[in-house]
C-alpha cells in the first residue's frame, strides 16, 4: 500500500515538473519549436516518465489547465447566485487575459479554447433547466453561446481592450437574453 502512495506521489510529482518546464520554456518558444526532449531535460525527468503521463506537449498543457479552469467555472455554476454569474464570469475572463495572451502567441490557444468551451457549456447548461427548450435547443444554445463568449473575449482582449469590459459583458448578456427568448417564443409558438 505504501509502495502505491509513494509511486502515485512520484507519477504527480513527474507531472507537475513536466508542467511547470513547459510553461517555463513556452515563456520564449512556441508550442510548435519545443521537443520533449528540452522539456523533460528542463524538468529532469525521464521520456520515460513524459510518455508514461502523456502523450504530447498539449496533453501536459491540458493536464495542467484542465483542473484550474473547472474549479473556477465550477465554483461560478455552484457557488455564485443566477444574477451574480456575470460578475464572476468577468472576473475569470480578466484573470486569464495574461494566459490567453500567452497561449495565442505561443500556439496553445486550442488547448485553452477547448477547456473554457467545454466548461462554459456545462455553466450554461445549468442556466437552461428551468427554460422549456427541447434537449436539442440546450445543446446547441449552450456550445453557441460558450463558444462566442470565449470568441468576442478573444477579439476584445487581443485588440487592445479598447472598450471597457463592461461593455463587453452587457452586450454577452444581450446576446444570451435575445437568443434565450427567440428560442423559447419558437417553443411556445
Amino acid at each position: 500500500m505504501a509502495a502505491t502512495k509513494h509511486a502515485q506521489a512520484i507519477k504527480q510529482d513527474s507531472k507537475t515538473y513536466l508542467a511547470t518546464a513547459l510553461l517555463q520554456l513556452l515563456a520564449t518558444k512556441d508550442l510548435s519549436e519545443l521537443t520533449v526532449t528540452q522539456v523533460v531535460k528542463r524538468a529532469g525527468v525521464s521520456r520515460m516518465a513524459f510518455y508514461r503521463n502523456f502523450t504530447t506537449l498539449a496533453d501536459v498543457l491540458t493536464a495542467y489547465f484542465a483542473p484550474v479552469i473547472a474549479a473556477w467555472l465550477d465554483d461560478i455554476r455552484q457557488h455564485v447566485p443566477v444574477d451574480q454569474k456575470q460578475a464572476a464570469v468577468r472576473r475569470f475572463f480578466t484573470d486569464y487575459a495574461a494566459t490567453l495572451e500567452l497561449a495565442v502567441t505561443r500556439g496553445f490557444e486550442p488547448v485553452i479554447q477547448q477547456l473554457v468551451n467545454e466548461n462554459l457549456a456545462r455553466l450554461y447548461d445549468d442556466l437552461l433547466v428551468a427554460t422549456p427548450l427541447t434537449a436539442v435547443q440546450k445543446k446547441y444554445w449552450a456550445q453557441f453561446m460558450s463558444a462566442g463568449v470565449y470568441q468576442i473575449w478573444r477579439s476584445w482582449l487581443l485588440n487592445g481592450q479598447v472598450e471597457p469590459l463592461s461593455t463587453i459583458h452587457e452586450l454577452l448578456a444581450t446576446f444570451q437574453t435575445a437568443t434565450l427568448q427567440a428560442l423559447t417564443a419558437e417553443v411556445d409558438a
